[in-house]
């Protein structure tokens, strides 16, 4: 008697899914654009679930998931030139989830009974293929997730990706795409997770972006330019990745209104101007705040003092100048605190109390008197941004973190 092979319910699936990436680590401003969530933790790789073709008469009825699947992969198939490492070598035939990297769950109705297997998820992460993404792709219209990290697949996103309406994570992290940001991903309409970092996508940030329902957006490491989208504060995103591209312009004074949920921000490695917006004190859950190797100018606002999880705050290599708010030095959860290659004019003893306390304290090639590994006299003389006003809150005495909001709501256009 041959015993039905086992599948992975959807439910068990999904639940897996936002179990895993909700630990995920994700990586700060660099590093290899690795994936995460079920890909990037590797429980699927390796494998599909083999079952039995569901059916065997297709002229009797109507074609099924299966069918479409078998369409969409074989097309995909065709269109990838280069498989050094034998990934595809098991998608022959119309057992579908049987192929490696091919995912199937038994989607069951809500009473209980069992239904024809769907292709769930695909997970080629890794696999130095080369090829392209096509248009059948489409027809895995229950497709949850679409991981295809370090590949060398190039080319543009084909328009009818809008159609996977199940899509919930999509990784096409450190590949070779080109052109504008694909905009038809903004039209996946459950879609969570965007990693599009590593490649060589060009031209603005679409601003409809920081209005999807997105928990993590990584866009770090191409060729994106024009200032950042106003709306960024609209974002729901609990991680936000812009470093290492070509954006101009300011930090939108909105960006300190974001969601609550946020807890990873990075601006690093781009070509920003103007000041750091005093609303930064409203990311009260905020873990890494990234801003180095730009040309913010201005003084830090104090109300950094009120990110009370910060642990990475890093704003090196920028034109910052003033003295080094005693409150920041205070913050009980800082890890490392880089403010090295600026125009800091002073900083409190509390600051010094950093070194003691083993956070990773940077103040090197700033403008402080007396202390070591400071800039040449001469650069100190004329500070970068000496007129330039930064909007803030007046205020005779630091801004309490209790009274922050209250006063940055009054003051808010």
């Amino acid at each position: 008697m041959n015993q039905k092979p086992f599948l992975f319910p959807l439910s068990l699936i999904l639940i897996f899914l936002k179990s895993t990436v909700n630990a995920a680590s994700f990586s700060v401003g660099g590093g290899v654009g690795v994936g995460v969530g079920v890909g990037g933790a590797g429980g699927w790789v390796g494998g599909g679930v083999s079952y039995p073709n569901p059916n065997p008469n297709p002229s009797s009825s109507p074609v099924s998931n299966l069918k479409n699947a078998y369409i969409a992969l074989q097309a995909w198939k065709s269109a990838i030139k280069s498989d050094p490492n034998g990934l595809l070598n098991s998608w022959v035939g119309s057992n579908v989830c049987g192929y490696k990297g091919v995912f199937c769950a038994d989607p069951s109705d809500e009473m209980g009974d069992p239904s024809e297997p769907v292709v769930a998820g695909i997970d080629l992460n890794h696999g130095n293929l080369e090829g392209i993404l096509v248009k059948e792709l489409s027809l895995l219209t229950d497709l949850s997730l679409l991981h295809l990290n370090s590949n060398r697949f190039s080319g543009t996103i084909p328009q009818t990706l809008k159609d996977l309406y199940a899509l919930t994570e999509l990784d096409l992290s450190n590949n070779l795409f080109t052109g504008p940001f694909p905009v038809t991903i903004l039209q996946i309409p459950n879609l969570l997770y965007l990693d599009l970092r590593f490649n060589s996508f060009s031209g603005p940030i679409p601003q409809d972006l920081f209005n999807k329902n997105l928990d993590a957006i990584f866009l770090n490491n191409n060729f994106f330019s024009g200032e950042i989208p106003r709306n960024l504060a609209n974002s729901p995103a609990s991680v936000i990745n812009l470093a290492n591209n070509k954006l101009t312009g300011d930090i939108p004074i909105s960006f300190g209104y974001s969601s609550p949920k946020l807890k990873e921000i990075l601006f690093l490695n781009n070509q920003l101007t103007g000041c750091i917006p005093q609303g930064i004190g409203m990311w009260s859950d905020v873990q890494v705040f990234d801003a180095s190797f730009n040309s913010l100018m201005g003084h830090l606002p104090d109300t950094i003092s009120c990110l009370e999880d910060i642990e990475i705050l890093n704003v090196a290599h920028n034109k910052l100048s003033g003295e080094l708010p005693e409150l920041v030095c205070e913050l009980r959860s800082l890890l490392k605190l880089s403010v090295s290659y600026n125009f800091i004019s002073g900083f409190s003893q509390q600051c010094a109390k950093l070194y003691d306390k083993n956070v990773g304290f940077d103040i090197a090639l700033n403008c402080i008197p007396g202390l070591a590994m400071q800039r040449p006299e001469p650069d100190c003389d004329s500070v970068p941004g000496g007129g330039l006003s930064c909007l803030r809150v007046p205020s005779i005495r630091p801004l309490a973190c209790g009274t922050l909001l209250q006063r940055l709501n009054a003051s808010a256009p």
